[in-house]
């Protein structure tokens, strides 16, 4: 990667990483600390409180994506991240469920993710459009593994509010972030015509990476349904999780960096991205299979193994899309993108709650496991992208021969 590349991969990351970790830090204590205000309760409320922010975030991914493209990128992103400032300071003065759910709404509504990842494309050449990713990944990887390590402690000390408050500043100092350390929008970028939503939706190779997405973050909300039951019914109290799922984390980015990396140089990207989304499908058989008596060494190794194929994907998928999207339409294309992985986790959270409940937790991990191999049957006649002279390539060319 050229200079200017890792500056816009690093700076692009920290905005990733600060603006999710403001919403991790709340999700592993919101459910016990929402039901101390008035109206908290009620579960079905509480529940839409955490899920509104998914509603919000699928509804304005792709006007959001689309806007970046007309009008640029950062312009947008800077918008987006006032937006959420301003619902995490509401959530924060909340007295009220109801407070909280407006304040999760306004959250939801800074839908940028799709704008910042056509910025960092914008920014990076083919060749290392993937590693970029993910960077991206580790980032928000690492901030969910440190969320569960401090979030409990935090919110003993600043209780709920507080947490919502530090969100709001860690969004404030993503706009510093952008404002001051990313590298400004290639010019090439910024004065092309804009591309069509129509031309998106009729891309097979789009449809493609789309229905990836929504599955395997369906699928990821889905496991959490049972993951955290399962650990304990292992004999592993709540608060000591963090101990099977943050060596897990941290193992896998090893592991993804010492094979994806490497085999997408030689040409291997379409086997690498197959093969890790049946390594997925498998662990859905293995949870299975466990699920009847588990145990903690059985569940940390299927945890492990899941992580390994998830952040694979997770790089790979949106480096993808980023490439065989119309360079003029790429907000748009990673809107649609970003909506179906807001929508995914919504299915998943709200469909894999229904069958923990009515069919077993053997029932939602054989459902989770036909999802996956149904994925990998559409996914199979995909092609590697092959490398194109993108705005980033041209810039980074032009500084090399200044």
């Amino acid at each position: 990667m050229t200079a200017h590349e890792r500056r816009a991969s690093g700076s692009l990351a920290s905005i990733f990483a600060a603006r999710m970790l403001g919403l991790f830090l709340v999700l592993p204590v919101f459910a016990l600390e929402a039901a101390r205000y008035p109206g908290g309760d009620d579960p079905a409320r509480v529940g839409l409180a955490m899920g509104i922010y998914g509603l919000t975030q699928g509804l304005l991914q792709i006007p959001f994506g689309m806007a970046s493209d007309r009008f640029g990128r950062k312009r947008v992103i800077v918008i987006g991240l006032l937006i959420f400032a301003a619902g995490s300071f509401l959530a924060a003065a909340a007295d009220s469920l109801a407070g909280l759910v407006a304040g999760r709404a306004l959250q939801g509504a800074c839908a940028v993710s799709a704008a910042v990842t056509a910025l960092l494309a914008d920014q990076t050449r083919d060749q290392v459009r993937t590693k970029a990713m993910a960077i991206v990944g580790a980032s928000i990887g690492l901030m969910f593994a440190l969320s569960l390590v401090v979030a409990p402690l935090l919110v003993t000390r600043i209780g709920l509010a507080g947490l919502f408050a530090i969100t709001g500043a860690l969004a404030l100092a993503c706009i510093a972030v952008l404002t001051w350390w990313t590298p400004a929008e290639p010019q090439q970028q910024m004065n092309v015509p804009r591309g069509r939503l129509a031309d998106v939706l009729r891309h097979p190779g789009l449809l493609r990476l789309d229905l990836g997405v929504f599955v395997l973050h369906a699928v990821q909300l889905a496991m959490w349904v049972a993951i955290p039951a399962l650990l304990v019914q292992a004999g592993l109290a709540g608060a000591d999780h963090w101990m099977i799922y943050l060596p897990a984390v941290l193992a896998s980015f090893l592991v993804m960096g010492l094979t994806l990396f490497p085999l997408e140089r030689r040409g291997y990207l379409r086997a690498v991205f197959l093969v890790s989304v049946g390594v997925v499908a498998l662990v859905q058989v293995g949870l299975l299979v466990a699920t009847p008596q588990p145990t903690i060494p059985a569940l940390a190794a299927l945890l492990f193994i899941f992580f390994c194929g998830f952040n694979v994907l997770e790089a790979s998928q949106p480096s993808m899309a980023s490439r065989i999207a119309p360079s003029n339409a790429r907000g748009a294309a990673l809107g649609v993108y970003n909506t179906l992985q807001s929508l995914g986790f919504f299915a998943g959270g709200a469909v894999g709650g229904w069958l923990a409940k009515h069919v077993g937790f053997t029932g939602l991990f054989g459902a989770c496991a036909a999802l996956m191999l149904l994925w990998l049957a559409v996914a199979w006649p995909m092609r590697a992208p092959r490398p194109a002279k993108s705005a980033g390539e041209v810039l980074a060319s032009e500084a090399q021969a200044t």
